[in-house]
């Protein structure tokens, strides 16, 4: 786990956990599923994905620039994403960072999976179509922040709806799930390695974690809901 929890975590966290009480009950009455992931298997993801999120999978090591007026920032920032900057600046060299490169268990691997399990039984060109506006729009609205990384605007994965609704309504929920979180997670990716070392740094590069477990969440919980309506 690389943060810790703030206040304003907690919070977060406790949202998350009431809404997963309703769609518990919705998943035990099998109202809520995906595509083929029953409602079990639904339920079980959402709060593996949750416990996950304290968990990072290190990958690899890059080189990034320590930005001079991070420092002066540094309390501020650990405020708004809850990490441990202030520490994280005290460590390894004066002027880079050994960035080390991680994957979040709950915010890329667990929803990375299903995202592979679905597409294997159920195979959705649409979704993939769709996928590649939410990667456009990641890599376009989102942002890099000096000691975070790749900070992800928290809903953009609803843009899959709208797609999803006028192309596909009879499969909305898969469709969002596939296509919100692939391109969450793939536009991601995309950043981390083609961002400029030179201009930005960062101690870690979460990938699914801070900066963007948020938006993953909210599409997964979102797209879970939609298959009650749709």
């Amino acid at each position: 786990m690389r943060g810790y929890l703030t206040k304003s975590e907690i919070k977060m966290y406790a949202i998350f956990v009431l809404s997963l009480l309703p769609i518990a009950v919705l998943c035990y009455n099998k109202s809520l599923y995906i595509g083929t992931i029953s409602p079990f298997w639904l339920i079980v993801m959402l709060i593996l994905m949750l416990a996950g999120s304290f968990i990072e999978i290190p990958v690899t090591t890059i080189r990034s620039i320590k930005n001079e007026q991070l420092s002066r920032f540094a309390p501020i920032i650990e405020e708004i994403y809850a990490v441990p900057l202030t520490s994280e600046l005290n460590n390894g060299k004066e002027r880079v960072f050994d960035t080390k490169i991680t994957l979040n268990l709950g915010g890329f691997v667990i929803p990375g999976i299903a995202i592979l399990y679905l597409l294997l039984t159920q195979p959705n060109n649409t979704a993939l179509e769709i996928m590649l506006i939410i990667i456009v729009a990641v890599t376009f609205l989102s942002e890099i922040v000096n000691g975070i990384g790749t900070v992800v605007p928290e809903y953009i994965g609803i843009l899959a709806i709208p797609f999803a609704l006028l192309i596909s309504p009879h499969e909305t929920a898969p469709i969002t799930f596939i296509a919100g979180i692939g391109g969450i997670l793939i536009g991601i990716i995309a950043l981390t390695f083609t961002f400029n070392k030179e201009k930005y740094g960062s101690a870690y590069l979460n990938i699914g974690g801070a900066g963007s477990f948020k938006a993953v969440y909210v599409t997964a919980l979102i797209a879970s809901l939609f298959s009650y309506f749709v």
